[in-house]
């Protein structure tokens, strides 16, 4: 009365021990394959075959075991959906299992592989067309397969334990099989990062964001160890903060410090990396933070473009806009936003003025010598007026031959005697153009807008001019001349 007995737990070990082979990491195309295989060997069936879903709805036959016959005439045939769902409803339901005796058969479908097998007047006796199905579900309910099975070992139709065995293997492989797709779907995936992030045309990076290495490189493409000079193996020696420009680390911290403690999770921003090699990169930085199955970030993966061109043509149109093309010196524009932003500094318009300076003598060197040779004399008069001024005050060209100071000096008018006398000994190549000044001074500090300045240190100049210049003269107070004229 035990052997039975016994009998059953030897299947059920079999069966614990196969369905751990299944799950031990295989491809679709191995657990597949592994799945048969296991059917012959504890299910007590001689032939095994397996239809899998694919992504166009259509079954394909992916894997037989048992028969070379079977294999020959089965494997990648291709079916459509309704062939099985005909057999379905044809079936009877023994559990999961759908058993379709060969009397009921849907009429027009091909019964596929037949066996060559003795018929038998015994009612329980296994029909050469009779078909037994076990549909393979994924974890969440999705039907991804189904396991055909053929030729009883003792050409008898099924018992309940031999229905059992059936079920749970069934149930087992089905998990099997979706686990083997996800791993396969992952693997695809990586090789897909890996090619797009290895081959990427910019610059591309990951980033730990765990708590002990927060910031730290985990992988650098080619792109980005081109761009700052170091090798992948180097960058995973460091973190962001390490590669970062000492003057934008304060803004790399805080994007880091939000990425781990708060919800947002994309970042955009401009800044410079220390190349290896020295100096700095200017890079745009784009970087998605990626999140582990509970929400919390694990990592994060930067975008990085090299924009040094685009940052020194900006620089540029900012510089031409704010100097003279020329000389180089600061251009209206630049002199006026000097003056008004003295407006918030009462201490500056305090103790500042404006010298309007004319090149005495000017044009008859450019009627005589020509613009080239003028446009050579500006310069050389520019460089002059900004080595005298130094760093403390500045020089603006507004045109021609007219430049503005605006100097802090505390005896503005011993600093107009010497620059009336700056271009005296001066020599363009090599020809002596001896030049004097008229310079026309207007304190910051008298008039209602710092701007006005210019423009009564204009007239004062032009009065030098009359009385035959190579000299300076000091504007009169706004307020005085309103109380003479009352």
């Amino acid at each position: 009365m035990s052997t039975p007995v016994l009998w059953d737990i030897s299947k059920l070990r079999q069966l614990q021990e196969l369905v751990g082979r299944l799950n031990a990491g295989g491809t679709v195309d191995e657990t597949l394959q592994g799945v048969v295989d296991g059917v012959v060997e504890v299910a007590g069936f001689e032939v095994a075959v397996i239809n899998h879903l694919q992504s166009d709805g259509m079954w394909q036959c992916i894997a037989v075991a048992g028969s070379d016959a079977a294999r020959t005439q089965l494997l990648g045939v291709r079916q459509p959906r309704a062939v099985f769902d005909a057999e379905f409803a044809a079936s009877e339901r023994w559990g999961s299992l759908r058993f379709v005796p060969h009397e009921r058969m849907p009429a027009g479908l091909s019964p596929g592989w037949v066996p060559d097998l003795n018929l038998s007047d015994d009612p329980d006796a296994w029909h050469p067309q009779d078909a037994l199905f076990a549909p393979l579900y994924s974890p969440g309910g999705d039907l991804i397969g189904v396991l055909s099975v053929d030729l009883p070992h003792d050409r008898r139709r099924p018992g309940q334990f031999q229905r059992e065995i059936l079920q749970m293997y069934a149930a087992h492989a089905g998990i099997a099989i979706y686990r083997a797709q996800l791993m396969d779907q992952l693997i695809e995936n990586e090789q897909g990062f890996r090619l797009a992030f290895e081959n990427a045309g910019i610059g591309m990076a990951v980033l730990s964001l765990s708590a002990n290495e927060t910031g730290r490189y985990l992988r650098a493409n080619t792109a980005f160890c081109h761009l700052v000079g170091y090798t992948e193996k180097e960058l995973k020696a460091m973190t962001a903060g390490d590669l970062t420009h000492p003057d934008d680390l304060d803004t790399d911290l805080v994007n880091l410090h939000k990425a781990v403690t708060t919800g947002q999770r994309v970042f955009e921003l401009e800044k410079r990396f220390q190349h290896a090699g020295g100096g700095s990169v200017w890079v745009a930085v784009t970087t998605s933070v990626i999140e582990d199955a509970n929400g919390h970030p694990v990592s994060a993966i930067s975008q990085v473009q090299d924009i040094g061109q685009r940052r020194a043509l900006l620089e540029t149109l900012a510089r031409d806009a704010l100097h003279d093309s020329l000389t180089g010196l600061a251009n209206r524009r630049a002199l006026y936003n000097c003056l008004h932003d003295m407006t918030f500094d009462p201490d500056a318009v305090a103790q500042a003025f404006v010298l309007f300076c004319d090149l005495d003598g000017f044009k008859a060197i450019n009627d005589r010598c020509g613009h080239g040779f003028g446009d050579l004399v500006l310069i050389s008069a520019a460089q002059r007026l900004s080595d005298r001024v130094g760093p403390a005050g500045m020089v603006a060209r507004l045109g021609g031959d007219e430049f503005v100071v605006v100097a802090y000096a505390a005896d503005v008018e011993a600093l107009a005697d010497r620059l009336t006398t700056t271009l005296v000994d001066l020599f363009v190549n090599g020809e002596f153009v001896g030049l004097t000044m008229s310079i026309g001074i207007a304190s910051v500090r008298e008039h209602t807008e710092p701007a006005q300045a210019i423009h009564s240190a204009d007239l004062a100049m032009y009065e030098v001019k009359k009385a035959g210049g190579n000299d300076y003269r000091i504007a009169p107070s706004p307020l005085s001349e309103t109380l003479e004229q009352s």
